[in-house]
């Protein structure tokens, strides 16, 4: 190979993780600031990379594209009301986003494990020892200041009271950030920022894939002979934090709890022993299944796992559970997007990504969605 063509190709490799070369321009009015009127009704781009070809349709077409004894695999977290406003114990107001649901605090029972974090907002931070009250019923102690505007808090509520019901009358559930609610979130979104099959609490984003996913929908591919199993994995603050480095090997990610429970390592084995598909719903099942290839026992077989999960997927990653992925539109420059690339390709990914801007889609978290099919 000539000096040229050396040069060419590890310009390309380079490419391939260059922060830089993930970013797209999208106009600000594509990115959806309310869900569509029905879950089902959100537009699909479908991505064949076996035919190398896209097809815009609709998400309740779903049907169509998946097969009679392929696995449908959903993420079950649930978002709670993580957001919360408050006043100082000098009358000063205060925000504060809990970043991980917390253990059960009792006023009777104070212990180590009773703490949790969460990002705090004011004019000027608190002291640690500093009380913060948000309702008669539910105040926060500030036991440790972290980098970033991080705090480690312990909450305190009547030994009566349940925690889940206090933040749902004085939290709010927290958007992401590009999505604007001056007034905060509403009623709306504390239906619609959840999918309909969301029941593990401890999450603060939505798995977003699944918001797509309606009631009839779901039992339209039950009844086509579809498979339909769950995981587990609560997502963090972290989905939201900006990839700074500009080689994308060098980043990182936040770990999150994540359950594949044995009825669906079992559902998972029988597909694939069978010659089905598995369809991970969303890039938090994808990683969680991926995370979940690398326990499986001497025969290969996928075992059911609780496990703290940090894996990092960009391009150059080999699947092993995921066959085709229903996903929304990233952000650009996102790891999430890293994903995506890994599976389908880079350059096919930005070409779709092109396309779905020139075709009007809406994107990100109430957006429209993406089926990438790399298995027929």
């Amino acid at each position: 190979m000539s000096e040229k063509c050396n040069d060419m190709a590890k310009n390309a490799v380079q490419d391939i993780y260059r922060l830089s070369s993930y970013d797209y321009p999208l106009p600000e009015n594509q990115i959806a600031q309310q869900p569509a009127k029905q879950r089902d009704q959100s537009r699909l781009l479908v991505l064949d990379c076996v035919n190398n070809s896209r097809k815009h349709t609709q998400f309740e077409t779903l049907c169509e594209l998946i097969s009679p004894g392929d696995l449908l695999v959903v993420n079950n977290t649930k978002v709670f009301p993580a957001r919360l406003f408050g006043n100082k114990e000098t009358g000063g107001k205060i925000e504060m986003l809990l970043l991980h649901f917390p253990a059960l605090v009792k006023q009777e029972k104070q212990t180590c494990q009773a703490t949790t974090q969460a990002l705090i907002k004011s004019s000027k931070r608190p002291k640690p020892g500093s009380i913060l009250h948000f309702s008669d019923s539910l105040q926060a102690k500030v036991e440790t200041l972290l980098p970033a505007g991080k705090a480690e808090i312990r909450l305190f509520y009547p030994a009566h009271a349940d925690l889940e019901q206090l933040l749902e009358k004085h939290g709010e559930i927290p958007l992401p950030p590009y999505i604007k609610r001056p007034e905060g979130s509403t009623t709306e979104d504390a239906q619609r920022y959840q999918t309909k099959y969301a029941r593990h609490l401890g999450s603060v984003a939505a798995p977003t894939a699944g918001l797509h996913l309606s009631n009839p929908l779901i039992e339209k591919l039950k009844g086509a002979g579809i498979g339909f199993a769950e995981v587990t994995l609560h997502v963090g603050y972290g989905t939201f934090a900006p990839v700074r480095c500009e080689d994308i090997r060098d980043h990182t990610l936040h770990k999150e709890l994540i359950r594949v429970p044995k009825e669906t390592a079992e559902a998972i084995n029988t597909t694939k022993e069978n010659g089905g598909r598995i369809w991970a719903v969303g890039t938090t099942t994808a990683r969680t299944l991926e995370f979940a290839a690398k326990h499986t026992d001497e025969a290969g077989r996928l075992q059911p796992l609780e496990d703290l999960c940090g894996l990092y997927i960009y391009p150059g990653y080999r699947f092993k559970i995921v066959d085709n992925l229903i996903t929304n539109f990233h952000l650009p420059k996102s790891s999430l997007l890293f994903m995506v690339a890994a599976l389908a390709g880079k350059e096919h990914v930005l070409k779709a990504y092109g396309e779905a801007v020139e075709q009007g889609y809406r994107f990100f978290s109430y957006g429209d969605a993406m089926a990438i099919i790399t298995k027929k």
